[in-house]
């Protein structure tokens, strides 16, 4: 296939590098100037070496002109002002969008599947590529599993049998509500759990993964998806390498939270934490978890009381 992979900081630098390797022919496009096009321009970034086979553009047109499948990876809350460039620069209609970021819009509590419709973009062109895994374990030969889903299942059989490989294992989702909410969500319990190491509250982060999952499964059912998905790869199932690992920027944002450490990478759940409060109190729904993160990101309470009333609430039956 012909790619055309918009972004080139940690996700999007690694999709061009796995699909140029697994036989597709792939465009970059970075914005120039921008630190993450001019150090992957330079020939590689923290992340991976440029693959000589990848055209690495500036020029958006070339790029949107380039390939029949457009992957998106750049920072969430972005994702509206840039399908604004992207409008004024090709005609895209005709075009497969697969968004490959994971979040929610603050302003609007918006997924970003509807984000690119209200930019003009089908639902049946639109596709999202979930799950777990980390750059540096992928590069280094690990695999994983991650799911593709959108409101087209043709568009998801096609594009997870076209993208597979014995380094990522791609399922067909069937739940795009799921699978977008779940994968956003999973970065504020990330986070959650970053606090909880700061805090010396390791031991928590089981009840964590057990409520967190409970939680926003009950989300995604109140806005029409299947709450079961909360317990799949695009959630619970990416619970190792957000709540766990040392490459995960979510879970380090929060630990560095807590020790009042300074944290320079992106960590989209700081944002998704404030539209999940949105939806809760849209739809009606208490999710305990995601309220105390927010509390103490937004309004200075103390991480060890949040999480003391999260814990010790009356008790309950478990679901």
């Amino acid at each position: 296939m012909k790619v055309s992979v918009l972004g080139c900081g940690r996700w999007g630098s690694f999709i061009g590098w796995y699909l140029a390797r697994h036989n597709h022919e792939v465009c970059q496009w970075g914005r120039k100037g921008g630190k993450s096009f001019e150090q992957l321009k330079s020939g590689k970034n923290e992340y991976v070496e440029l693959d000589e086979r990848i055209n690495l553009t500036d020029d958006l047109k070339a790029a949107l002109d380039f390939g029949d499948i457009i992957v998106i990876s750049i920072s969430a809350q972005s994702l509206r002002s840039f399908m604004a460039e992207v409008a004024d620069a090709a005609d895209v209609k005709d075009k497969i969008f697969v968004l490959c970021m994971k979040g929610i819009e603050i302003e609007t509590g918006k997924r970003l599947s509807e984000v690119l419709k209200d930019s003009g973009i089908k639902g049946d062109k639109i596709a999202v590529w979930v799950g777990p895994g980390h750059i540096q374990a992928f590069t280094q030969g690990s695999p994983n599993c991650m799911v593709i889903d959108s409101e087209n299942p043709k568009l998801v059989k096609t594009l997870c049998d076209a993208f597979r490989s014995e380094l990522i294992r791609f399922y067909y989702g069937d739940d795009i509500i799921g699978s977008e909410i779940g994968a956003a969500a999973k970065n504020v319990m990330g986070i959650a759990a970053g606090m909880l190491d700061g805090g010396n509250l390791s031991t928590l982060k089981g009840p964590l993964m057990s409520r967190g999952a409970r939680e926003v499964a009950r989300l995604i059912k109140a806005m029409g998806g299947n709450e079961l998905s909360a317990y799949g790869l695009c959630h619970l199932g990416d619970y190792e390498t957000t709540l766990f690992s040392e490459y995960s920027n979510n879970r380090a944002f929060g630990e560095k939270f807590i020790k009042k450490q300074p944290f320079i990478k992106l960590a989209e759940g700081a944002a998704t934490a404030k539209a999940m409060k949105m939806l809760a109190e849209k739809y009606g729904v208490d999710l305990p978890i995601t309220n105390a993160v927010y509390a103490i990101l937004y309004e200075n309470k103390s991480p060890a009381e949040e999480f003391k009333k999260v814990f010790s609430r009356s008790t309950r039956k478990e679901f």
